[in-house]
């Protein structure tokens, strides 16, 4: 799918620019001390750049950058840099879904089967007996498409165009995942399918759904579905991945088979506005708001997953949602956002190999003494 642009969508970007400023202004109330400790420990993380967005009650909206955006030309990052947001994207999935529930359209319990009947019907996967549900909590125990060979060498299909539905049809000749006790397996198959799915109940696809329910709503400049787009909007914050060593710049790539589970560009200020405006009620009721929340453990000490969200509680009392991102690109997404949406920490990370576990001490810290 390509961009588009309309009328409405450039009046509710003018209106964004008003009511939303990137930098808000700093009142007498505003404590950075916080933030600038944070960006002086993420320079230590080891990559290329981050593009880092902070929002807080007393001090707004505001941009920062860490190292380099582009290696090649020495251009820093400043904060404004678009990016692959990778598997954020399925928050946004999740959201279309619900809303389709809300709609009466789908129904969580309804199967796969229902509607792409004989899809996956295989000797180890039945789309008689996988929810909606379950496809958007990772717990159909369906496998993910990347594990399959076809994918050993990413390098070799950079450029292709790859239906989500050549996805699907991969992953249903692989063995079962392993999965944990409470049946979670993170599988990129199961967002491909909820949006084939999106596609069979609208008659369009995953992406303008997206496109027109949430990015035209929100009034997001910034933010596109890719499709077959190998580019980045500038500025962009350049990808690199890890070749035999050495960092290497992959920015540009056809990102088509990511489709539901990871196309989306943004940036920090767009996707700050998002998850500030699903987390307060602007595009859930609260009926499906509530069963977006609804976890099951990962296996991971505090770490949970809902219906397209990510779940974490670093310190006792504090509650952050929000959902990582990767890409092949070697891009990076992190974000963490209270549970009323007024804080919010959102970073796109320019390479693929840096201390995670730093990363999300960092952001723990910082969203806890934020004011």
């Amino acid at each position: 799918m390509r961009y588009r642009t309309s009328a409405v969508l450039a009046l509710a970007c003018a209106a964004s620019l008003i009511t939303l400023p990137a930098e808000a202004t700093t009142t007498a109330q505003c404590d950075t001390a916080p933030i600038r400790t944070a960006l002086k420990s993420l320079q230590g993380i080891g990559v290329s750049g981050i593009s880092v967005t902070v929002q807080s009650p007393n001090c707004g909206v505001r941009n920062s950058g860490v190292g380099l955006a582009d290696l090649r030309t020495g251009r820093k990052a400043v904060g404004n840099e678009h990016s692959r947001v990778g598997s954020d994207t399925k928050t946004w999935t999740a959201t279309v879904v619900l809303q389709l529930v809300g709609e009466g359209r789908i129904d969580l319990d309804d199967t796969v089967d229902d509607y792409l009947p004989g899809l996956v019907r295989t000797k180890l996967y039945d789309g008689r007996g996988i929810t909606i549900r379950q496809l958007l909590q990772h717990t159909s125990g369906l496998p993910d498409y990347l594990d399959a060979p076809f994918w050993e060498d990413e390098d070799a299909h950079r450029w292709d165009h790859i239906e989500p539905l050549q996805t699907v049809r991969q992953a249903l000749t692989l063995p079962k995942p392993d999965r944990t006790a409470s049946g979670f397996a993170y599988s990129n198959t199961n967002y491909n399918l909820a949006g084939l799915i999106v596609t069979k109940v609208t008659g369009r696809s995953i992406g303008t759904e997206i496109e027109e329910r949430i990015i035209n709503r929100l009034g997001l400049c910034e933010t596109r579905w890719a499709g077959d787009r190998t580019t980045i909007p500038k500025p962009d914050l350049r990808g690199y991945a890890e070749r035999q060593g050495t960092l290497v710049d992959r920015t540009e790539w056809n990102t088509s088979e990511a489709d539901a589970s990871g196309a989306l560009i943004s940036d920090g200020a767009d996707t700050t506005a998002f998850w500030t405006a699903l987390l307060t009620g602007k595009l859930l009721a609260p009926a499906q708001l509530a069963e977006m929340k609804k976890t099951v453990s990962e296996d991971v000490a505090n770490e949970r997953y809902g219906l397209g969200v990510e779940r974490h509680e670093p310190f006792p009392g504090l509650v952050l949602w929000g959902h990582s991102g990767s890409m092949s690109s070697g891009h990076k997404f992190r974000n963490a956002v209270t549970d009323d949406g007024r804080r919010a920490v959102t970073l796109l990370i320019g390479s693929e190999s840096f201390d995670s576990d730093k990363v999300d001490s960092i952001m723990s810290k910082l969203m806890r003494d934020l004011r």
